[in-house]
């Protein structure tokens, strides 16, 4: 059994929906990814998904579909994506173990791959005898 790359609250799913339906007929989801860029070195992706490259992991709440980027994979493990309103912004907000630092604005943010040994540690210490 595989790790799950990312998990998403009610929050974020609905927010998903709404971005396809306004979208048109052809959209199916959103693609995350991580890019090169911002003052603390790595930022997060979101994209629009017509057609899902079937190289990306998809994970599906409520009805929503996320693909995620293989080059993003091992910077994702263990992230909770979560979308959220304030008086200042709006937008998804990514809550990520792997990552390292953020800039001051919390547009870019430093990431480390994640440690799939302790991942596979922490699962068989969680996982019930049998």
């Amino acid at each position: 059994m595989g790790f799950v790359v990312m998990s998403m609250t009610d929050a974020a799913a609905g927010r998903v929906k709404a971005i396809v339906e306004k979208s048109g007929p052809d959209a199916k989801g959103i693609r995350v990814g991580i890019k090169k860029g911002g003052c603390a070195g790595m930022e997060y992706t979101v994209d629009l998904v017509t057609e899902p490259n079937p190289k990306d992991d998809l994970i599906e709440h409520a009805g929503a579909k996320v693909w995620i980027e293989p080059s993003a994979v091992l910077y994702l493990l263990g992230t909770q994506m979560d979308f959220e309103t304030t008086q200042m912004r709006s937008g998804f907000i990514f809550t990520n173990p792997n990552q390292t630092s953020a800039c001051g604005c919390g547009e870019s943010v430093e990431l480390k791959p994640a440690d799939l040994a302790a991942l596979a540690k922490q699962r068989a210490t969680e996982s019930p005898s049998a």
